[in-house]
């Protein structure tokens, strides 16, 4: 019997991890957010309650060893994990690749009718914001250095979503999680100098 289309156990299970990560940092993400409306920059305060994924949850589903960590060994178990599945294979666990995943995703705040919901129209609204908040530079910062990074976070917000240390030192890849998190949560109030240049 060929093997070609069955994964094999170790395979799914890193899949999974990769899942699991994401989606946790995904919920650290949505877990507090909001905007002081006096800058371009991402702002903290509001405080929204969400079912939280952990990374080690992500890792479990997948079948890859769980050692809490997003690294890529875990992105790279989710993006074989989508491709399996029918998904958009881009190494993060949104909420289509949780249900597939059988992980519950995050609440979503049910005044942002309006705000995408495939990864792909985050995705594009995410890249907006990016090129006019930094011009897309990970490593931005602005003339007063409140704000920082890819999507120009403060100190406050990025820790909010569970950042530490310098977000524009963080990974590019780990900014455009909590960047998603928290548009998925707060449109773009967060980002008020962009928000008219943006289509959302």
């Amino acid at each position: 019997m060929p093997h070609a289309d069955v994964l094999s156990l170790p395979h799914v299970r890193r899949i999974a991890a990769v899942v699991l990560t994401v989606a946790a940092l995904l919920a650290v993400a949505t877990t507090a957010f909001a905007a002081d409306g006096t800058s371009g920059g991402a702002t903290a305060g509001t405080q929204v309650t969400a079912k939280k994924v952990t990374t080690k949850q992500i890792q479990k589903a997948l079948g890859i060893k769980a050692d809490g960590v997003m690294g890529p060994k875990t992105r790279r178990a989710l993006k074989r994990f989508q491709k399996a599945h029918g998904l958009k294979a881009d190494g993060v666990a949104g909420p289509a690749t949780l249900r597939a995943l059988g992980l519950a995703g995050t609440t979503r705040n049910a005044s942002l009718n309006s705000v995408p919901d495939t990864d792909a129209e985050v995705a594009a609204v995410l890249a907006e914001i990016a090129e006019c908040e930094s011009g897309g530079d990970p490593t931005a910062v602005s003339p007063s250095g409140a704000y920082r990074g890819k999507y120009q976070f403060s100190q406050a917000t990025w820790e909010s979503l569970g950042g530490s240390g310098d977000p524009a030192e963080a990974d590019e890849h780990v900014q455009d999680v909590y960047a998603a998190g928290l548009y998925r949560q707060r449109g773009l109030a967060p980002w008020p100098a962009c928000s008219q240049q943006v289509r959302a």
